[in-house]
């Protein structure tokens, strides 16, 4: 317990400096009017205009679940790369998994192929120097993302979350993965994290090129262009994609947005899986109201096995206005579940690196990719299916049977939601 109310107390007074030396901005405080479905041809045309880049047809995105096909997918692209090959993570650490992606890496840089990696600073704390070293002498040019400066120390609390690799800008990989060992394997154990990427080929794969130079530019003041990094793309398959960005310097609360336009526009279901679920008020309400009006709401969150505890509590604190307007809610329990998705009335299908919490929303860069199609929708679907056979599900009244112990640290943790 003193340990939990030490970190309060160290949290509350960075968010105290960080709110004194930064400039705040006006956010979304009014709940979103409902105007039109999701089926709607104006939904698409307003998530076209209000997050950025259009939604665009004639994409193939495919799911890989968990590291068994998520890593040999994404490796497989990397060493077949002729002309370039862009990367950018949130996580990268120390491990076998680490040394296959870095060994990859410098391989096709010595072949000749133009390799970019971008590492968030404090994510890739972890990481062996050797790695980076192996990788810049085999010519792979490598930036890190928000290196602390004593005059920019602030700088610290916005990180790229996001996760994302282009492959001769034809081929990308966005979702939850990073580049750790406890992402091999198949979520079979406590050891082996469950998680879901996506692999993109078609006109949308533009758009994941131009979010990894978004913070390409911002750190390393080198502007990528041309074929090798934006060839002519063809159609690949049906589905209608778009993929856009937040982040605290510009379009702040774009995935927020994304998120509450996507539940208000819902008339049938909404499929939450999220490893970091902290909703605001304002989520909180979207939520609700989706319940109330018949939506069928389903959220899967990390159960006890989770690496942090302190997020896992915050999440449980906001959980009775859901449970009470029948919003159903699962943890996970084999391992931890490092899932982001969320599918809407069995067509949209919006994934990437973003946690349905404020820091995703409004302090880290991220990055997700929304697609319409109702086949990858069913597939998602029946993905969490599986997943929620392997959760428990949290009643109301076991909610509030929770003991006493819980609840006080609940409480302690809440006055964290801005900053988790």
């Amino acid at each position: 317990m003193w340990i939990v109310f030490g970190t309060v107390v160290l949290t509350l007074a960075v968010v105290f400096v960080a709110r004194n030396v930064t400039i705040g901005e006006r956010h979304i405080t009014k709940r979103l009017q409902r105007l039109y479905s999701l089926d709607d041809p104006q939904f698409a045309r307003s998530m076209s205009v209000l997050l950025g880049p259009p939604v665009l047809d004639g994409s193939l995105v495919q799911t890989l679940v968990n590291g068994v096909e998520i890593f040999p997918a994404m490796l497989t692209a990397i060493r077949r790369a002729q002309v370039s090959i862009t990367f950018e993570t949130y996580i990268y650490w120390s491990g076998s998994i680490g040394q296959e992606f870095a060994q990859a890496l410098a391989d096709r840089a010595r072949a000749g192929v133009a390799v970019h990696v971008l590492l968030d600073w404090i994510g890739s704390l972890k990481m062996d120097d050797r790695l980076l070293r192996d990788m810049r002498d085999a010519g792979v040019e490598v930036a890190r993302f928000h290196k602390p400066h004593w005059w920019r120390m602030v700088w610290l609390n916005n990180r790229t979350h996001r996760k994302l690799l282009v492959v001769d800008g034809a081929i990308g990989f966005t979702g939850g993965v990073g580049i750790a060992d406890q992402w091999r394997g198949n979520a079979e154990d406590s050891e082996h994290w469950r998680d879901t990427h996506f692999r993109a080929e078609g006109p949308v794969v533009a758009q994941i090129q131009a979010a990894f130079m978004d913070n390409w530019i911002k750190s390393s003041g080198n502007v990528l262009h041309g074929e090798q990094y934006f060839p002519k793309l063809q159609t690949r398959g049906v589905q209608s994609a778009q993929m856009f960005t937040s982040s605290p310097t510009g379009g702040t609360d774009s995935m927020l947005l994304m998120y509450l336009m996507a539940i208000t526009a819902a008339q049938r279901s909404i499929y939450l899986a999220n490893a970091y679920f902290v909703p605001d008020d304002l989520a909180i309400k979207a939520l609700v109201a989706a319940s109330r009006r018949g939506v069928q709401v389903r959220i899967i969150t990390p159960g006890p096995s989770i690496d942090s505890d302190v997020v896992r509590s915050a999440s449980r604190a906001c959980w009775g206005e859901l449970l009470q307007a029948k919003v159903q809610i699962a943890e996970f329990q084999p391992t931890m579940f490092h899932v982001k998705s969320m599918v809407v009335d069995e067509l949209l299908v919006s994934v990437g690196s973003t946690n349905f919490d404020n820091r995703s929303f409004r302090i880290n860069d991220e990055a997700n990719l929304n697609v319409f199609d109702a086949t990858l929708a069913s597939r998602q679907i029946e993905i969490f299916d599986a997943d929620w056979k392997r959760s428990k599900q949290v009643t109301f009244e076991m909610w509030q049977q929770r003991p006493l112990r819980e609840k006080l640290s609940e409480r302690i943790t809440s006055l964290l939601r801005s900053q988790l």
